[in-house]
């Protein structure tokens, strides 16, 4: 990551905050409890799209040797909306809600290229968790062949709520999911729809699933269990686009 994508000390943080400039994480040594630490910490609330992470002194000087006090701030690359301001939006512009929501997908090129497909197939944007999942930096924006300039991302600090408040307002939840029994063809994408993908580790977690209206499958012949996430999600967002210009 380049040095102009960071900002270093916390003093410099805090007025970046204040300012309202986007930023995805601040990493703080894990150790540093001093009064403008926790005036930091007290600057983050209510911003809940800027995770905060204790980490080693060590990581800290691996990112720059200019005097960090102790705290760095990534800066993001996109202004980040809010599910609950866009699926009312779309809804008034007569739009059939089109999502992608990724549940612990974290290889920035594996993001990038989903961000890619999603703007090659009109998707209304990509919904990512605070925790626990990539963010747009240069690297995703690079891979995404600019798409992420351009594709509204929502970063939620609970996808649950996020997936929950989407259902309310009847947009179904469905999952990809090695679990699924129904094939990915059978599943109605053609209505308003949050496609939602899972990490390649471990797939979906549980409280997502629980929430999802249908678990989908792709079907594997080979002796390979699975395809990389980026594939299965192309997969999954085409079939969608077909349904929608078939109007199955």
């Amino acid at each position: 990551m380049k040095e102009n994508e960071m900002i270093f000390g916390i003093r410099a943080i805090i007025e970046a905050i204040h300012s309202d400039k986007q930023i995805d994480k601040i990493i703080i040594k894990n150790d540093m409890q001093s009064e403008l630490a926790k005036e930091l910490l007290n600057a983050v609330k209510g911003h809940n799209a800027i995770q905060i992470q204790r980490v080693p002194l060590e990581r800290l000087n691996r990112y720059t040797h200019k005097n960090h006090q102790g705290a760095i701030a990534f800066v993001s690359q996109t202004d980040y909306q809010l599910v609950a301001d866009l699926v009312p939006f779309l809804y008034e512009q007569g739009k059939s809600p089109f999502f992608v929501v990724l549940d612990g997908v974290t290889d920035v090129r594996n993001f990038g290229a989903i961000a890619r497909t999603c703007e090659c197939a009109g998707v209304d944007a990509i919904i990512i968790p605070v925790k626990g999942g990539a963010s747009v930096n240069a690297d995703a924006i690079k891979t995404s062949a600019g798409a992420l300039h351009t594709l509204p991302v929502c970063k939620e600090s609970s996808l649950t709520s996020a997936l929950k408040f989407m259902k309310k307002c009847g947009v179904r939840i469905v999952a990809a999911s090695e679990k699924g029994t129904m094939s990915y063809t059978k599943s109605n994408m053609k209505d308003p729809v949050a496609i939602v993908m899972g990490a390649e580790d471990k797939g979906v977690s549980p409280e997502v699933l629980r929430i999802c209206d249908e678990m989908v499958s792709i079907p594997i012949l080979g002796k390979i269990s699975s395809l990389n996430v980026s594939v299965a999600a192309g997969v999954m967002i085409y079939e969608a686009v077909r349904q929608r210009r078939n109007g199955e």
